[in-house]
């Protein structure tokens, strides 16, 4: 039994089920269930065209929920439908799903729980396990999802910011449970940047494939952050960083730069850089000046206040942070950072045990308690 391969047919055949005719939630109920016969019946007698096995089961388990509705002018219309036996249509009509699924009336967790599952083909449980929830508040999220997006017509198309974001926001879920959403959304990314040519798509995948040749390297034997200055860099990944940069060249060469291409330029240079002391923060700047002008993020801003704290000493780099809101997510870590550079070790070790109360995460929070710590040390003795 091939999981990886049920895993790659699943949103091809939701696809062909919806263009003809079936509503969303009832045809992946429907695909679902073709799914566990597979597991079932496969094993013991492999079928020679699996896609269109999947195909005819789903559809025929389709039309017996079918039967059982009470609209019957419907439901003898699609009886008649009923294609004639043979392979499954080669056309992919994945793109279609990837723009339900990030249908702008759902909610981002939705919507990510329902492309993990209809793109992704990710059990309930497994989604569920990768975000740390109970199968059955999963299972109400995603059929909730369903329900939202089964009388959307796709005569449009699709808006493929939404889609990118919803991808960005798996990837930045990490890894948890049994499912490695990071690898999970660089999947989905590489298969909407084979069926769309578009500079935003390949500048994603591009920045996915950056952050995560760093994986490795992030985190100690005693399972402690190691920030990006002293992570070991051998043991970044340079195959991957390698098609990362090759994969954002590409899409620049376009010259319709997004926010994702110059994210992905910013990491771009990062992995160029031999040691942390060799990085080119000068050019950093120059596409933090970039996004700036794209997003109009604050966020964007206090990441610049630390790339002119590196380029032009941390005096420079207070006075672009003095600017922004000190409500920011991560603020007081990087005003701690900068005062530390500036040699005022009390004020950044009083910041850094402020930015630990505020961390988002467990990881977080005990590194930024190390440096409040280890500064504390210093300045008492």
């Amino acid at each position: 039994m091939n999981e990886a391969q049920l895993r790659s047919l699943t949103p091809a055949v939701l696809a062909i089920l919806v263009r003809r005719g079936a509503d969303f939630a009832a045809a992946e109920d429907a695909v679902q269930d073709a799914l566990v016969e597979a597991v079932r019946v496969w094993p013991a007698d492999p079928p020679r065209d699996p896609k269109g096995w999947l195909v005819t089961v789903a559809w025929r388990r389709f039309l017996d929920a079918t039967r059982s509705d009470t609209a019957r002018r419907r439901r003898e219309d699609l009886l008649s439908q009923e294609p004639a036996p043979g392979p499954a249509p080669s056309a992919d009509d994945t793109l279609q799903l990837y723009f339900l699924c990030a249908h702008p009336t759902l909610t981002p967790s939705s919507a990510v729980a329902l492309t993990l599952r209809a793109v992704g083909g990710l059990t309930t449980r497994q989604i569920a396990q990768a975000y740390l929830v109970p199968e059955a508040t999963m299972a109400q999220r995603i059929s909730r999802a369903k329900r939202t997006v089964s009388g959307v017509r796709l005569d449009r198309p699709g808006d493929v910011a939404t889609v990118l974001r919803v991808l960005y926001l798996v990837f930045n879920e990490g890894y948890s449970g049994d499912v490695d959403l990071a690898a999970e959304a660089i999947r989905l990314t590489r298969r909407l940047a084979a069926a769309i040519d578009h500079p935003e798509v390949a500048g994603l995948l591009a920045l996915m494939l950056l952050h995560h040749a760093r994986r490795a390297a992030r985190m100690a034997s005693d399972g402690s952050l190691v920030p990006l200055a002293e992570q070991d860099r051998g043991r970044w990944d340079t195959r991957a960083i390698a098609e990362g940069v090759e994969i954002l060249q590409a899409a620049l060469a376009h010259d319709r730069l997004g926010e994702f291409q110059a994210q992905a330029a910013i990491a771009a240079l990062h992995a160029d850089a031999p040691t942390a002391e060799e990085t080119d923060w000068v050019q950093i700047i120059e596409w933090y000046d970039e996004l700036a002008r794209l997003t109009n993020s604050p966020v964007v801003r206090l990441n610049r206040a630390v790339a002119v704290g590196e380029a032009d000493g941390a005096r420079a780099g207070l006075a672009a942070l003095a600017a922004l809101d000190d409500s920011l997510p991560r603020y007081a870590a990087v005003a701690a950072y900068l005062h530390e550079r500036d040699g005022d070790l009390a004020t950044a070790a009083t910041l850094y045990a402020e930015a630990a109360r505020k961390a988002p995460n467990l990881a977080e929070r005990d590194h930024l308690t190390r440096q409040a710590a280890r500064l504390n040390s210093r300045w008492n003795g």
